[in-house]
């Protein structure tokens, strides 16, 4: 039976070490570049190849992320950085570009692919084209539901998210920090703008406030039989982030439980592991969509929550008493939940004020008031440990893993001693001097067992040693420790695979393809901004309306925006369909005429080409692109770009506002106001309108230009027409 593999995060070496030595089957990991966790530590090149050599030395596999959507200016770094991995024999690349994903493809074909979640994954037309292109593995959106994944039947790896922090938005298709913070998630450079305090306003009332878009943390260690029972790939844990001691907790936790499920064991957790677990990180804890939980967020508070341990009882100028129901140590870290205020006891206090090491549940504690909180902010308030010094000690002190090798050894007169040392899938034989006939005490098997067996600063552990032996030989017990640290080096090496591929790569030039004629193109929501639209013949007209898009069907130029998540397909034969995700294209692509939406993340020449030759007839690029990659383009004329308009931060499974016909959005703390509606999924949308009508002579050349209406009037929308004609 293929177990199913448990894949660990890593950021750096630290937590690289402590994933392999507690029981992963497979790490990920990112270089300085092209990660979608551009904050984290991540790996130089020299670290990425110590990485791959000591995973493969234990027999770990080993991926790396270059999950970010590539600009045209970076595809050859990006492409010359990829062959230098599979040079290195990287077991897998993660990637979202879908230009990136067919150019290496072309260009070093051997390379496995694992196509992220950014590319959201999420049905089976688009899953099957990453199938059908050569693509190895997929790792579906968070919001694919256990059944869901069962039912897509594509002969492909399936890789799911079990453990960790969760994306509100389905991943890849959240703009609020881009839009915001002006640093693009789907360039690894997150603001996590949903971990931000918000208030619900419906019918200009506020209805709610908090941390409304702060997701639990994702655990399903609870229903993990359940999940190793629908054969699933490779369970992924979140978190290259953490620390190595998050790494440690939550590899080994798995571990346990996945082996027990295959040695028919139950797979319970004692209570210390469930606290463990909750010690090292949790903003709460939910099963998540696999099991089509409703309760994902936790709006109060966006922070790791740790264990409560005690609530505040006194407060002076000087020290904080507490009154435990867990223990606490020196060197613990805390916080206060009333004021949200975190520290760490570098120094701690019984209740006689005396300087301790540790203070037992039921006893009440001092610690410094550092901070000069009130009494009257604090009372009552609950304590929460958020760091356990001495869990993190013990699980620091991992027992390293062994390898289990074999020994055969020969050693006969008159011909070479020879040692034959093996693993599970590899076998060498090194040769030695010839044995001398025994003048006085020949050499024993035991002492041959004894030195053979010697293998402490190794990797190895000895499984059987099978000795061959004449009666009265004479061996040096120098070339026996050598042929041993022989043999054991080779090993390594052979598992290391230290060998360098040669692969060479070319890369094309892109003809420059302006247009002369460019279009227009419009997003209306409402008939009257369609009618007006048609009244203006505008060359190119989206509705989100099925049913004014049948009621106007006879015009050639209308097109019907599909829905972002698609699980099921209607059969369009004949239509005009703009495509927002990609299982779309590849479903309607032979007997539809089809547009791409700017939510499938396209960015640079590679990616126009491939949708290109899924018979896309124009291709709507990112709205994340600054002016100067928009000037990087080569084929402008494919190519629609976003001007005017109110843009799309989040899709969010669920009514999670519980949203009817009001008017509904969030206002952040500088009181923006953020529009919301519901059709099935939760959209929020932006604050503020983007705006490039005036930046129109840096933009020239493209095929289509768009305005992406949300709310304007007939009045508006006219303006804006006679505008854009004016300037194109």
């Amino acid at each position: 039976m293929q177990k199913t593999e448990l894949l660990i995060p890593a950021g750096n070496m630290e937590c690289l070490v402590a994933a392999i030595h507690n029981g992963a089957d497979a790490i990920y990991i990112g270089g300085k570049k092209f990660g979608a966790r551009a904050y984290s530590n991540n790996f130089t090149d020299e670290e990425l190849i110590e990485a791959i050599k000591l995973c493969h030395l234990y027999g770990v596999k080993l991926y790396v992320t270059v999950n970010t959507m590539i600009y045209n200016e970076e595809i050859d770094e990006v492409i010359h950085y990829l062959n230098f991995l599979y040079n290195h024999h990287i077991d897998a690349v993660i990637m979202q570009d879908i230009g990136l994903i067919n150019l290496t493809r072309e260009l070093i074909p051997d390379l496995n692919i694992h196509v992220s979640t950014q590319a959201h994954n999420h049905n089976e037309p688009g899953i099957d084209y990453y199938h059908q292109i050569g693509c190895t593995r997929v790792v579906f959106d968070r919001e694919s539901s256990l059944e869901s994944i069962n039912n897509i039947k594509v002969n492909i790896e399936k890789e799911i998210f079990v453990y960790g922090a969760l994306c509100v938005c389905y991943s890849g298709n959240c703009l609020f920090s881009a839009l915001n913070g002006h640093r693009s998630a789907n360039r690894g450079m997150c603001v996590g703008s949903c971990r931000l305090p918000y208030k619900l306003i419906k019918n200009n009332q506020e209805i709610d406030k908090g941390y409304l878009l702060s997701t639990k943390d994702l655990n399903t260690l609870p229903n993990l039989k359940e999940i190793l029972s629908y054969h699933i790939d490779s369970l992924k844990v979140e978190g290259r982030m953490k620390s190595k001691e998050y790494v440690a907790v939550v590899t080994k936790t798995f571990r346990k439980l996945i082996d027990n499920y295959y040695q028919n064991k139950t797979l319970n957790l004692t209570k210390e592991e469930e606290i463990n677990l909750l010690k090292t990180y949790n903003r709460e804890f939910t099963k998540g969509y696999l099991f089509n939980a409703t309760n994902i967020i936790n709006k109060k508070t966006s922070n790791h929550q740790g264990i409560p341990i005690g609530h505040v009882i006194k407060v002076t100028k000087d020290r904080i008493y507490i009154k435990l129901t867990e223990d606490i140590a020196q060197e613990d870290a805390i916080r206060l939940k009333n004021t949200n205020t975190g520290m760490y006891l570098n120094t701690l206090y019984n209740e006689r004020g005396l300087l301790v090491r540790e203070v037992f549940k039921n006893n009440i504690c001092q610690i410094n008031n550092k901070d000069h909180l009130k009494e009257q902010d604090l009372l009552n308030s609950e304590v929460l440990k958020t760091i356990d010094y001495k869990l993190n000690q013990e699980l620091n002190n991992y027992q390293l893993k062994r390898i289990p090798i074999n020994i055969s050894f020969k050693a006969h007169l008159n011909k070479n001693i020879e040692l034959i040392i093996s693993d599970s899938t590899n076998s060498l034989k090194i040769e030695g001097k010839c044995p001398e006939k025994a003048l006085n005490a020949p050499i024993t098997k035991d002492t041959i067992i004894k030195q053979l067996s010697k293998l402490g600063n190794t990797p190895y552990i000895l499984n059987n040693i099978d000795i061959d032996i004449d009666n009265n030989i004479f061996l040096n017990i120098k070339d026996l420790n050598e042929i041993r640290r022989k043999s054991t080096e080779e090993l390594t090496n052979k598992r290391e695979n230290n060998t360098i591929n040669n692969h060479q790569i070319t890369l094309k030039e892109f003809n420059k393809e302006i247009s002369s004629n460019p279009q227009i193109s419009i997003l209306t929501r409402t008939e009257e901004q369609l009618l007006t639209c048609l009244n203006h013949h505008i060359d190119i007209i989206y509705t989100t309306d099925e049913n004014l898009y049948n009621k106007y069907h006879d015009y050639p130029n209308l097109y019907l925006r599909l829905n972002r998540v698609l699980e099921t397909f209607k059969d369009y034969h004949n239509e005009r369909l703009l495509c927002t995700e990609l299982g779309a294209i590849n479903k309607y692509k032979d007997t539809n005429t089809i547009r791409s939406d700017y939510y499938l993340n396209i960015i640079n020449d590679y990616s126009i080409e491939t949708l290109s030759n899924l018979n896309t007839k124009s291709i709507t690029l990112s709205v994340e692109a600054n002016l100067n990659t928009l000037k990087n383009i080569s084929n402008k004329n494919s190519s629609e770009i976003i001007i005017y308009g109110t843009l799309e931060n989040m899709i969010i499974k669920n009514n999670i506002f519980n949203i009817n016909n009001e008017k509904t959005y969030l206002k952040d703390y500088q009181n923006n106001k953020y529009p919301i509606t519901y059709d099935g999924y939760t959209h929020i949308f932006n604050h503020e309108k983007i705006n490039y009508l005036n930046n129109l002579n840096e933009l020239k050349g493209f095929g289509t230009y768009r305005i992406e209406l949300f709310d304007e009037s007939k009045e508006e929308l006219e303006t804006l027409i006679n505008k854009l004609k004016d300037m194109l």
